[in-house]
């Protein structure tokens, strides 16, 4: 096991490290026992800040997660440094937002996914995967997957769910690559932290302004689309303003699109190295695929970490937490946690409890997009493996350079 002391989460060599490394990092952590603080990445563009503690176990992620009255999100959630101004806002809209402006926002978004239109987009689903497995089949039985099939699905969905134009669809990947890309030079190419900062801002506001012009026609002329429900829902006299929608379907189109494609893209990588589970899968799929969803989504954790900031003096299980003081919920580490998965480091679709944080611990920001990323990987396997039953990966994954994302890039396939 490694040493506590060897480990620093905040440099970036840290994260090119092959993930068997890091898996093992991640362990000591959890066994260490008193929580580590880190020192917090040095960007220039803010004051360097106190730095931070990683929450690497099970039960101190799920504890924080339930407490929102001591943990909050409003200081940040998706970044380790508090940014300038409300940009925490504008990148995380709900994620970084506490009660009661995140009741308020959450409450009319809800209200907007009624029923009949979740209907409408779970049945679109099969037909969008249905298409894009067509596709495959017809094309010369090789690419990337992660450009032919993995990102096609969610993008689309969450385009068509909003009412935006396929013309802009290419707008929106683009956007979300660059928002999340870490310290990835193929999307942010720049060492400057200025022009950095200028890129993800530039991103947003592609994005921002995108829907705002959406916003605006549907105002004048409503549809029956996502985007007409958000901006004429008035629920108690509240409604959404166009920052609170720009800033909403910033967080549609990032966390929808990037993490979903991620998790099918890390599920075909998956089944190609080891043929038992997916022998297992195809056995008797309708039976075992939500299983095997759940275990992909814990396996791979495509979210790494989200932040809280204790709002007082406070014990988590045990630890003496000040007021201030920044914690980063490492999904990733507390879905290997040994005192509650066997076998952590094995992929097993069958694994039945499966208390996974994949997608947020319990409380008021659990992934209000769980459903239908679910829905999504199930029909996408569905179509693939009934379908393209050969289909396979035909070559190592190209991995995004980031701590805060589990992403492939790119992953060659074959059928």
């Amino acid at each position: 096991m490694l040493r506590v002391n060897d480990i620093d989460l905040t440099d970036w060599e840290f994260w090119r490290r092959p993930h068997d490394y890091r898996h093992e990092a991640f362990k000591a952590l959890r066994w260490h026992p008193e929580l580590v603080r880190f020192e917090e990445p040095d960007i220039v563009i803010v004051p360097p800040g106190p730095g931070y503690y990683a929450l690497t176990r099970h039960a101190d992620v799920v504890e924080a997660s339930r407490r929102p009255e001591d943990f909050c999100s409003g200081k940040g959630a998706t970044s380790i440094w508090d940014m300038p101004g409300d940009l925490h806002e504008y990148f995380g809209s709900m994620i970084s937002m506490d009660d009661p402006r995140h009741a308020k926002i959450r409450r009319i978004v809800s209200r907007a996914f009624s029923p009949r239109m979740i209907q409408r987009f779970e049945d679109q689903v099969e037909a969008v995967a249905a298409q894009i497995v067509e596709n495959v089949r017809a094309g010369g039985g090789s690419g990337d997957f992660v450009a032919d099939i993995a990102a096609r699905l969610p993008l689309k969905i969450i385009c068509d769910m909003m009412g935006i134009a396929e013309e802009h669809y290419r707008t929106v990947f683009d956007a979300t690559n660059v928002i999340l890309a870490g310290n990835d030079a193929e999307y942010l190419p720049s060492d400057d932290p200025e022009q950095v900062a200028m890129a993800l801002l530039g991103a947003g506001e592609t994005l921002k302004n995108l829907v705002e012009e959406f916003g605006r026609q549907r105002r004048k002329d409503p549809t029956d689309d996502l985007t007409s429900a958000l901006v004429n829902a008035n629920i108690d006299g509240e409604s959404l303003t166009d920052q609170e929608l720009g800033s909403f379907f910033i967080l549609l189109v990032v966390a929808g699109n990037e993490t979903t494609r991620n998790a099918i893209a890390h599920g075909l990588d998956l089944f190609t190295r080891d043929p038992g589970q997916r022998a297992l899968l195809t056995e008797d799929f309708d039976a075992r695929i939500p299983g095997a969803v759940e275990e992909i989504v814990r396996y791979v954790s495509p979210v790494i970490w989200m932040r809280r900031t204790a709002t007082r003096d406070t014990i988590l299980n045990g630890h003496e937490i000040k007021e201030g003081d920044k914690l980063l919920l490492y999904y990733w580490s507390a879905n290997r946690d040994e005192t509650v998965f066997t076998e952590p480091e094995k992929f097993d679709i069958l694994r039945d409890p499966n208390p996974h944080v994949g997608f947020g611990g319990p409380g008021p920001h659990f992934c209000l997009g769980a459903h239908l990323a679910r829905r999504e990987i199930t029909v996408l396997f569905r179509e693939l493996l009934h379908r393209t039953p050969g289909i396979r990966a035909s070559g190592e994954p190209e991995r995004l350079e980031s701590s805060f994302i589990n992403g492939i890039k790119r992953l060659p396939y074959t059928f």
